[in-house]
């Protein structure tokens, strides 16, 4: 028996689970798909938000702005990619500058620091491609930007390596309380453990109807982004939000942490869980809402596009609760949850003191995960040691990327260990350029198939039935 089943593999489960080792707790994480990151975390705005928007006193701003001041430190733990470039909300006109100075207040409120108003020639100072429209701006030197994926894969690897166990493909269909605890049970197989936190994201409403909890309802609001190419990412340099209304902070623009510019997203409440359908409609809004922004947005260099569902709660917060004793709800984690999940996870853990007592952090647990080699970011005379000490790392895969088969085959070998081409993505970029895999993925695939021991005709995108290819080519003439 377990002491926590964590369900759900997303940047929340991930920091759970990561602080719940760190306090010596033998944890379980639970996830559907065939990875960590899958739902809203891979497909998401990856800003560290300052804290300015959440309404005073509500568990978003407190817990944002906390989760805020614990990022930098994580990821320096965790070797993840952060880089504190400062966001900026524009106003276009004097109803714009009111919402700028009430979210001045509210920031001040929240305990965000360095929060200041810009005028329009301040603003063109820092940020010489801003729109002549723009006439003020709310500028916040703590906001960041992160990858989320790498992020959460690698508190999910450091987990692991502090004893965490990771069960993928594990899609839950039943959750049964018992006198020691919970059992928590697939189509396959139960996992047995005395506390059960939910962190399932869209369908955290359906994990908490298994125990009975039918106070929340999870609606998906579906977001689609456009990915510009790197030579696009020195457009700008701050994150640029819009004045924010009830539906989220409208169309933004930012540099990623590789160098990409991002502009989206759209915000639009669905009813199916599973539709990341992108539209013509959601892409039109995004290129004239990021254009009235930005001056000179080459969106001929777009390389890619995508949508994520966002799990939007019915009561305009972040529901953390323990709806019956040993099962806590962690739902509702929209915007600001990549922020804040460092914090959720602290506040998780005080919640489980007070069932269990106090914590003793384990003497042994090591916050430090060894970052997985970019190879392209290495100097010359660090190449060559690279190759010295392996020569896989001296054959170039991904040519838009520079990733070579080393960094490839570190990903298959290293905890959470990558199962499929999108996991490789996730971890390695091989895939995320300008061909966007149309060369490096036949390579690729070999080198899971042979690392994986399974034929190359089974290796899946994304898992499941994920296939893409059915046979070798001279097997045709034998049907």
């Amino acid at each position: 028996m377990y002491d926590v089943a964590v369900i759900g593999a997303g940047v929340t489960g991930a920091m759970i689970a990561r602080t719940l080792c760190r306090f010596g707790l033998d944890v379980c994480i639970l996830e559907k798909e065939n990875d960590a990151a899958c739902g809203a975390t891979k497909a998401n705005s990856a800003i560290v938000h300052a804290g300015f928007d959440a309404k005073e006193g509500s568990l978003k701003a407190k817990l944002n702005v906390k989760g805020s001041k614990m990022m930098k430190k994580i990821t320096d733990e965790l070797g993840v990619k952060y880089i504190n470039n400062g966001s900026l909300v524009i106003g276009f006109n004097e109803e714009d500058r009111k919402t700028i100075e009430s979210l001045l207040e509210r920031g001040i409120k929240n305990g965000v620091d360095g929060l200041k108003i810009l005028g329009k020639e301040q603003l063109k100072a820092i940020e010489p491609n801003i729109s002549d429209s723009v006439i003020c701006a709310l500028y916040a030197p703590t906001g960041a930007i992160i990858c989320p994926y790498e992020l959460t894969i690698a508190a999910i690897g450091n987990a692991m390596d502090n004893g965490a166990t990771f069960k993928r493909n594990f899609c839950v269909e039943k959750i049964t309380k018992t006198d020691k605890g919970y059992e928590v049970s697939s189509e396959i197989e139960t996992v047995a453990a005395k506390l059960v936190i939910n962190a399932a994201g869209l369908f955290a409403d359906k994990i908490a109807e298994m125990i009975g909890d039918t106070s929340f309802k999870i609606t998906p609001r579906r977001g689609e982004y456009i990915l510009l190419d790197k030579e696009c990412g020195s457009i700008v340099s701050h994150t640029i939000f819009r004045t924010p209304s009830k539906m989220g902070k409208g169309i933004l623009v930012t540099p990623t942490v590789d160098g990409n510019l991002l502009t989206g997203p759209t915000s639009e409440n669905i009813t199916d869980k599973e539709d990341k359908s992108t539209t013509q409609n959601g892409f039109a809004n995004i290129i004239r809402e990021a254009n009235e922004n930005l001056e000179g947005i080459p969106y001929n260099k777009t390389i890619t596009s995508f949508c994520g569902l966002r799990a939007a709660g019915d009561t305009g917060d972040f529901i953390i609760n323990s709806p019956i004793d040993g099962f806590i709800n962690v739902a509702g984690i929209e915007s600001p949850g990549l922020t804040a999940s460092p914090a959720i996870a602290e506040m998780v853990k005080d919640m489980i003191e007070e069932k269990l007592g106090t914590l003793t952090e384990k003497k042994d647990f090591n916050p430090i995960r060894k970052p997985m080699h970019h190879f392209r970011s290495a100097s010359v005379e660090e190449k060559n040691e690279i190759i010295k000490r392996d020569k896989s790392f001296g054959k170039i895969i991904c040519r838009c990327e520079g990733v070579t088969e080393g960094e490839i085959l570190e990903a298959l070998r290293t905890n959470p260990k990558a199962y499929d081409l999108d996991g490789v993505k996730r971890r390695t970029r091989a895939q995320m350029g300008r061909c966007q895999g149309g060369f490096c993925t036949p390579y690729i695939m070999r080198l899971i198939s042979d690392e994986m021991n399974i034929p190359y005709e089974s290796v899946t995108k994304k898992g499941g039935s994920s296939t893409l290819v059915t046979m070798r080519t001279k097997e045709v003439e034998n049907i």
